[in-house]
């Protein structure tokens, strides 16, 4: 194992801790790491790029995909990019080099760009859960025409994500190199009542949180979808099955992108040494894939997106609206009232949605 020839020392001042200048020598990467790094780096970048770009691009050409609850996924597209573009190439290059190369500033730039993006897009991932599930459990009056609720939704992802990340900033911990210096993030192997404190608020409100909202919204959708496939026994239950799929398909992506990232930041911040540089750079990376797998796994699952995605590669016309679990009109059309799943009514003929129809869901209160 060779030493990394640039890494940053961490001074205390009045103001707060802060990064400083370059220090000696420091345990760190070999060649052949670094290379290794750099390339997830940049198939990160290509692909998460790309991804995204691409779900902007079939929103902005085709106008049915324009909806609030659209413009929440939208909301995680645009995050995912904002990491790909400013907070990638950075690290990309610093593992080309063996070091980082853009100062005490720009590593304070990385790590607080990176958080601020990534958290808005764990929020947004949390909201659009919620959102799915009060317009179909709750039966809320959709208004396809009004984007105001959506937009209060993102400005308070935001708001949310930058009251989390700023501190950082101005002394509730710091921003600073980890793992082998080629990436920075929060100091959480900094041992100090700040960063002990902060670094287990930010695992609690930033990551169990949403997660935990997830995991309670779309269980409760897949519960009362199940208990309707028990009344329709035929689309009814590849209805249950797809959405069991893409309940799955979130909740891993989300625990296997950034769980490892928490536990190993949870890990530094109270047991010194543990954290190896190699186990900081995976739990890094499998961060940062987030953004190749969100556009697929929230746009695959959408019929709507996919169905707009197919007609763009193959420059067809706009294909008209369709009404599935993802959108307000079909959300609103398989409302299924708290409470009225659980009771098994006789059927009446399914809709063409496998959902029962409104005089069966009147039965069934």
């Amino acid at each position: 194992m060779v030493t990394v020839r640039y890494m940053f020392l961490r001074e205390s001042s009045e103001n707060g801790s802060q990064l400083d200048t370059p220090t000696p020598d420091q345990p760190g990467f070999s060649r052949t790491g670094h290379t290794v790094v750099a390339v997830c780096l940049g198939i990160i970048f290509v692909f998460g790029f790309l991804n995204n770009f691409l779900v902007l691009l079939v929103f902005a050409r085709f106008h049915v995909l324009r909806t609030p609850i659209n413009l929440i996924l939208l909301n995680i597209c645009v995050s995912d990019m904002l990491v790909c573009i400013f907070g990638t190439p950075l690290s990309f290059v610093a593992s080309v080099y063996g070091r980082w190369l853009t100062g005490v500033h720009g590593c304070r730039w990385y790590g607080f760009a990176n958080a601020m993006f990534g958290i808005v897009s764990l929020v947004s991932l949390a909201v659009l859960s919620y959102e799915r599930y009060s317009t179909i459990l709750c039966c809320t009056k959709v208004d396809v025409s009004d984007y105001r609720k959506a937009w209060l939704f993102i400005t308070g992802c935001w708001l949310y994500s930058l009251a989390w990340t700023s501190p950082p900033l101005f002394g509730w911990s710091s921003y600073g190199p980890e793992g082998p210096g080629t990436i920075c993030s929060v100091q959480w192997n900094h041992r100090s009542p700040e960063t002990t404190s902060y670094v287990i608020c930010l695992f609690v409100f930033c990551l169990l949180l949403p997660l935990l909202l997830m995991v309670y919204c779309y269980g409760k959708i897949l519960i009362a979808i199940h208990g309707v496939a028990k009344i329709n026994q035929t689309a009814a239950q590849r209805r249950e099955t797809h959405v069991l799929v893409m309940v799955v398909s979130m909740v891993s992506c989300y625990l296997l992108c950034w769980m490892p990232y928490g536990v190993m930041a949870l890990l530094g911040t109270f047991s010194v040494g543990i954290v190896s540089p190699t186990a900081s750079v995976v739990s890094s990376i499998l961060a940062k894939s987030s953004t190749v797998l969100n556009p697929i796994v929230y746009v695959l699952f959408n019929n709507q997106f996919y169905r707009c995605f197919v007609a763009l590669v193959r420059c067809g016309p706009e294909p008209p609206a369709h009404l599935t679990l993802h959108t307000e009109e079909g959300a609103q059309q398989d409302c299924i009232p708290m409470g009225s799943y659980g009771v098994t009514s006789p059927p009446d003929s399914p809709d063409k949605f496998g959902t029962p129809t409104m005089t069966q869901r009147a039965s069934l209160q």
